[in-house]
């Protein structure tokens, strides 16, 4: 089983009830794997919001320095910070009132996912969108 507990079916679901992706920690750079990921997720019809305190501007899309800064209502936020930003992440994630707190790969967190769930959101852990997806599309 996944470090996270979920199955396959989890992840399906999380994948057609989420539209607006924040993507905390997105790189303008093309080679990163946040960029790739952000780039194949907007393939896939899904509306990115970069996040980055050091950008205005990342995917021709208007970056916000933080989670609270951004003017509308998000779905999901792939986080791409280390596990030890966790905690603080979740606690913005919860409240910006979003639906899935998503960690990378070699991204886990318990302490943060538990103060996530305990407000009801998804926790993925440990996964990429891209890799999981990917089997849905």
């Amino acid at each position: 089983m996944a470090i996270d507990g979920l199955h396959i079916d989890d992840i399906k679901r999380i994948s057609t009830q989420v539209q607006t992706i924040a993507i905390v920690g997105l790189s303008p750079k093309p080679h990163r794997a946040s960029h790739q990921v952000a780039l194949y997720l907007q393939q896939l019809g899904y509306s990115i919001i970069p996040v980055h305190p050091l950008h205005k501007e990342i995917l021709g899309l208007t970056c916000y320095p933080n989670l609270a800064s951004i003017p509308f209502e998000i779905d999901m936020v792939d986080c791409f910070r280390s596990s030890e930003a966790m905690p603080t992440l979740a606690s913005e994630v919860i409240a910006k009132g979003a639906k899935v707190m998503w960690m990378q790969l070699d991204i886990y967190h318990a302490e943060a996912a538990a103060m996530a769930r305990a407000a009801g959101i998804a926790v993925v852990m440990d996964r990429c969108p891209k890799i999981e997806f990917a089997k849905f599309s």
